[in-house]
């Protein structure tokens, strides 16, 4: 059964902005931006780097009361404090239940949540240790596509709140398969998922809704419309004309 919206939308408080002409309210999908609804499954950000996908899921993420550089809401480290101050003007409308589990994943920092995890278990403490929910061995010990597997595997537990940005930066075609398997059993068993993300084989994924990020702003569109599934058929149908069109350019 699909779940309730954890997350039901966010509002940008348009009216507490200082300017619109400074970061990240310059950024062209923050600056139109109103009201952004969500999918009780899988919402998708997509769109060219430097569009503002991963700047809003970060800011969804920090205003849902995750650490800036990933984990659960346990984790309260900070190697560097690069985030925006966009999630103090979101405003997030909640569903009921509230999930019992969530995570926010990114690709750049994942190995920073890795030294975090043998930080906190190298030092006494009441609780377990940490590292085990992931993996029987160390995070460091695999490679960033085995560690995030496993973390997918492993430490999601369903009924939760997942934002990953960029969860296929290490993985092959397979695994992303492997993945988008993963994701629909842990949807199965009420969890919500938004993602930022390139891959024209994670956001084929049934029924959800894709939000492109553009110099226009943010627009809703159908997976067979989005560029990504567009150049990747087209390839794929006819490398060698492709090819021969981009070396004659």
């Amino acid at each position: 059964m699909i779940s309730k919206k954890y997350v039901a939308d966010i509002e940008l408080k348009r009216n507490e902005v200082g300017s619109f002409d400074c970061y990240p309210f310059s950024l062209a999908a923050v600056r139109p931006l109103e009201k952004l609804e969500f999918h009780p499954a899988v919402t998708f950000f997509i769109g060219e780097n430097g569009s503002g996908k991963s700047t809003l899921l970060e800011a969804v993420a920090v205003a849902c009361g995750f650490n800036a550089e990933g984990g659960s809401k346990n984790f309260r480290f900070g190697t560097r404090e690069s985030h925006s101050e966009l999630h103090r003007f979101l405003r997030v409308s909640r569903g009921h239940p509230r999930p019992r589990d969530g995570y926010f994943f990114r690709a750049e920092s994942f190995f920073n949540v890795a030294t975090e995890i043998e930080k906190l278990d190298a030092e006494p403490g009441l609780g377990p240790p940490i590292g085990p929910s992931y993996s029987e061995h160390s995070l460091h010990e695999q490679s960033h596509g085995e560690s995030f597997l496993a973390l997918v595997m492993n430490r999601f537990r369903g009924n939760g709140l997942y934002l990953l940005d960029e969860p296929e930066a290490a993985l092959s075609p397979q695994r992303q398969l492997a993945v988008m398997t993963r994701i629909h059993d842990l949807v199965q068993e009420k969890s919500q998922f938004i993602i930022a993300t390139h891959s024209p084989i994670l956001m084929a994924y049934p029924d959800a809704i894709i939000y492109q990020f553009s110099s226009g702003g943010i627009e809703r569109i159908a997976y067979e419309e989005t560029e990504h599934y567009r150049i990747t058929r087209d390839f794929l149908a006819n490398p060698q004309r492709m090819l021969k069109i981009l070396f004659e350019q």
